[in-house]
């Protein structure tokens, strides 16, 4: 099963009752101010406080950036509202899409924020970022996004996914909100930018018990059964494995491809935040690799260097 955004004439034609929404769309405002608090109060007599804090304050900057430096409305976006063969191609998919300049703005604003608290070891980083060309950035961010790693340069990651990921979720706030499930491939992978998953969340209110994969790139969630791998989908050989006591955070491992992906109760903790939790619950990637596992996610705050 795959899911598609509908055009905005097939909105108006879409079936009405409950259901599970095939997809979930950020309010980017809400996203960051949780994502932030969540850090900062995970950081607590944390072995990894100061990075976690420091994460917090990324987040603070792309918060700060959205509301002062918003991106415009791109024409090509406009063009494909009420377009269902176009929207059926991921538009928003980032090999196809062409980057505006835009983001290499953001990238050099985001980094004037962070630079007050940075201490040596990221004001290098961030001098060379700054320093650098247009091209060599549009490099690095390409081959970020095909192998999710910066071979020899993992410093780097963290600031260029932070700026195309707010460029990326801003994007999304000017397509349809609409979709829905059909017959497809590459469910473990999001319908809007193509990009894997964080990790997943059990929901609470209207969508009480269902899971979503959170993108790690343009935010928006996905609708996935529970019974299934959200890797191979597969389901006869899935088991889970958490260190907290309130099991809040899960491991969901598969015996079919030998993946695991982290999953999030909101039941166990209404605060849990996919990209939060998942970075403070390191040890528990420790645990897994160390049974064999390979994690099917990527987080926006850690990238391997190889």
């Amino acid at each position: 099963m795959s899911i598609r955004i509908l055009a905005e004439s097939e909105i108006k034609q879409a079936a009405t009752g409950f259901f599970a929404p095939p997809l979930l769309f950020a309010n980017p405002k809400n996203l960051y101010q949780r994502r932030a608090a969540r850090l900062r109060k995970l950081s607590e007599n944390h072995p990894l406080q100061d990075y976690l804090r420091f994460c917090a304050n990324i987040a603070d900057a792309q918060l700060d950036l959205l509301q002062t430096a918003p991106i415009a409305i791109d024409v090509r976006l406009s063009a494909v509202k009420d377009n269902a063969a176009l929207l059926a191609q991921q538009p928003l998919h980032w090999k196809n899409w062409q980057r505006d300049p835009i983001w290499l703005e953001l990238l050099q604003q985001l980094l004037q924020r962070i630079k007050p608290s940075a201490n040596d070891a990221i004001l290098a980083t961030i001098e060379w970022l700054e320093k650098a060309s247009a091209s060599e950035l549009n490099a690095l961010a390409s081959q970020l996004l095909r192998d999710n790693m910066l071979s020899n340069q993992s410093d780097k990651a963290i600031f260029l996914w932070a700026a195309l990921s707010l460029y990326w979720t801003q994007l999304v706030q000017q397509i349809p909100h609409q979709a829905k499930t059909e017959l497809g491939e590459n469910r473990q992978f999001c319908p809007v930018c193509g990009s894997a998953p964080v990790a997943s969340t059990i929901q609470l209110g209207e969508v009480q018990g269902t899971r979503y994969l959170h993108c790690s790139l343009c935010e928006s969630e996905w609708h996935m059964v529970r019974v299934k791998c959200s890797n191979c989908e597969q389901g006869g050989k899935l088991n889970y494995w958490s260190l907290d006591s309130d099991h809040a955070v899960k491991s969901e491992s598969c015996d079919d491809c030998h993946s695991y992906l982290k999953v999030l109760y909101q039941d166990k903790n209404p605060e849990v935040e996919a990209v939060a939790d998942d970075l403070a619950s390191l040890f528990l990637d420790d645990e897994m690799e160390k049974m064999g596992y390979a994690k099917s996610a990527v987080n926006p705050f850690l990238f391997p260097s190889e």
